[in-house]
């Protein structure tokens, strides 16, 4: 829940000013945190271990993209899910959201990590940008899109 409040404040802080240069509006404010929150959602989900909780967050048309593979809903649930409820809870991740956009039911969110850990018996040290595209129905928003890009950190020359 601290994860989900923090990534809250965030989001209305990296929230930028409306074409023109106009004020964010209460609206503006709210749908931000509310697309964070479902982010936020996801990534707790994840790390519990409760693959019911993360689909709940994707939407029915989701697209994940990753590594230069694209897979459906169906195709992440049956494939990917299980690794990345494995490594979420194996490897402490610190996720920053970066910048958050909503323009009438859409909305992204960009966030970037640094994880380290052991997964596998290999040591983790990581960092990584995702992009979380997420459209609002009649339930409320729903990640439509993630794309995940990381990168080992290495040290020296």
């Amino acid at each position: 829940m601290k994860a989900v409040a923090m990534m809250i404040v965030l989001a209305s802080v990296a929230l930028p000013a409306s074409a023109g240069g106009q004020a964010r509006t209460a609206v503006q404010v709210g749908d931000s945190a509310a697309a964070v929150a479902v982010a936020a959602r996801f990534h707790d989900a994840l790390a519990r271990g409760d693959s019911a909780g993360a689909l709940a967050q994707l939407g029915d048309s989701v697209v994940v993209l990753e590594s230069g593979e694209m897979e459906t809903r169906a195709d992440y649930r049956a494939h990917h899910l299980a690794a990345d409820i494995e490594f979420a809870r194996a490897v402490p991740a610190v996720r920053t959201v970066r910048h958050v956009s909503v323009v009438g039911d859409a909305a992204w969110v960009i966030a970037t990590t640094e994880s380290r850990g052991t997964f596998r018996g290999r040591a983790v040290n990581a960092v990584g940008a995702e992009l979380l595209v997420l459209a609002r129905g009649a339930d409320g928003w729903r990640i439509v899109a993630i794309h995940w890009s990381s990168h080992r950190v290495t040290t020296g020359p």
